[in-house]
């Protein structure tokens, strides 16, 4: 009977840790899918080179990948760049010819040069020198980038202190018309639903809401206030949730053979 107390309070104690509430150190950032809805194609952004460019200039006939993220991010924007390349390298469809990619700094600070030098950069991790014609990496002021990721639903934060910015994983996919057709979120992008994505947008069509069973987000564990911010706390409490399923299956296995037993 004491076993099952202390069983018992353990495991209010791990549920405790997995679903309580998030510090309030963390910000308030997501992804919220806003799928059908258009984005603003008349707001102005810098190319590579410097030169001011509406959105609409990169909407013809083909569908578009937008990536929000800034380019001097230390964690997860590289990770979601690298392995976003790796699955446009795998796909029959080609940048610049079947779909545009949009990279677009959600910094204002970041300058074209730094856009440019990301552009070399990935280009030649995708290994196709004739995607430069469809693959653009921008940058903008405030209340272009402010607009432009509140069409999308990405929300992010800005730390001061830390000089970095708090932000969600994901990509969406658009209609040749500036429709948002999709949402992808997390690390990786399986080819076949990327090019899916890309298939159903060229072709106008909605896709549906994606779930988000774990959102990764750009944040640590700040040693300066103890807390953990986002991305640890997400890995915490799936840590929490794969312990406490171990835990109440071995009581219930426990309860089982006692049963079999008596």
């Amino acid at each position: 009977m004491m076993r099952s107390f202390a069983l018992a309070g353990l495991l209010l104690s791990i549920a405790t840790l997995v679903f309580g509430q998030t510090p309030k150190t963390v910000p308030d950032i997501d992804i919220e899918q806003r799928l059908n809805e258009r984005v603003p194609l008349d707001l102005v952004f810098r190319d590579e080179t410097g030169a001011a460019v509406p959105l609409r200039k990169y909407f013809d006939e083909r569908p578009v990948v937008l990536v929000l993220a800034y380019y001097r991010c230390p964690r997860l924007c590289s990770v979601v760049l690298n392995n976003l390349t790796g699955s446009f390298r795998k796909l029959d469809h080609r940048i610049g010819k079947d779909f545009t990619v949009l990279t677009v700094s959600i910094d204002p600070r970041e300058t074209h040069e730094l856009a440019a030098a990301k552009k070399t950069a990935y280009l030649d991790l995708y290994g196709d020198p004739s995607a430069a014609d469809g693959w653009h990496f921008l940058t903008g002021d405030e209340p272009a980038i402010a607009e432009l990721a509140r069409s999308v639903g990405y929300r992010y934060s800005y730390d001061p202190r830390k000089d970095e910015y708090a932000h969600s994983s994901g990509i969406m996919v658009l209609t040749p018309e500036g429709k948002i057709a999709r949402y992808f979120f997390g690390l990786t992008y399986p080819e076949r639903d990327l090019r899916y994505g890309i298939e159903d947008a060229s072709a106008g069509k909605i896709g549906s809401p994606m779930l988000q069973p774990v959102r990764l987000m750009c944040f640590t564990y700040d040693p300066t206030t103890g807390q953990y911010t986002l991305l640890t706390m997400r890995l915490v409490r799936i840590g929490g949730v794969l312990t406490l399923v171990g835990l109440g299956g071995f009581w219930l296995w426990s309860w089982w053979r006692g049963r079999r037993r008596a």
